[in-house]
């Protein structure tokens, strides 16, 4: 009669199925947060090693010519030899102004200009020889404007 009356113990508590799920979400959420960071830096990464090139290939470009800058209409050829996958078809442009109006998927060439404040390119102290690029990369709010020198 005794063995009768003997609960089985057996399986698992509501509390321990209940803590493992919990720990479950956690890792879960931690992971869905982190991703996407991961994935917007290592795009960033990208668009400074792409300008890096674009800077290289007009650097190039200057030193096979006597030290000239590309034209604007020149440009889209003096940047043809860089390695690209965010800025090709077009996304490398010569700016107009001192305003970066450049996006994540483009690249403005600002010609005898220097990298101002606030990511944007200044022609006032430059020399015939320098040149600025300005771009966007993304951050967790938005985007951030920068400038590279040549």
């Amino acid at each position: 009669m005794q063995a009768q009356l003997r609960k089985r113990k057996e399986g698992f508590t509501i509390i321990e199925v209940l803590i493992v799920l919990a720990i479950a979400g956690l890792i879960l959420l931690v992971v869905f947060l982190a991703v996407p960071a991961l994935q917007r830096n290592s795009r960033n990464t990208q668009r400074k090693s792409e300008v890096a090139s674009i800077v290289g290939a007009i650097n190039e470009y200057s030193n096979n010519n006597g030290g000239k800058l590309p034209t604007s209409a020149q440009l889209a050829s003096a940047v043809q030899n860089a390695k690209l996958s965010f800025y090709e078809a077009g996304g490398v442009t010569a700016a107009s102004s001192d305003t970066n109006g450049a996006t994540t998927e483009t690249v403005q060439v600002r010609l005898q200009a220097k990298c101002g404040t606030n990511g944007n390119a200044s022609s006032g102290s430059a020399s015939a020889r320098q040149f600025a690029v300005m771009y966007n990369v993304e951050t967790g709010g938005g985007e951030q404007k920068l400038c590279q020198d040549s």
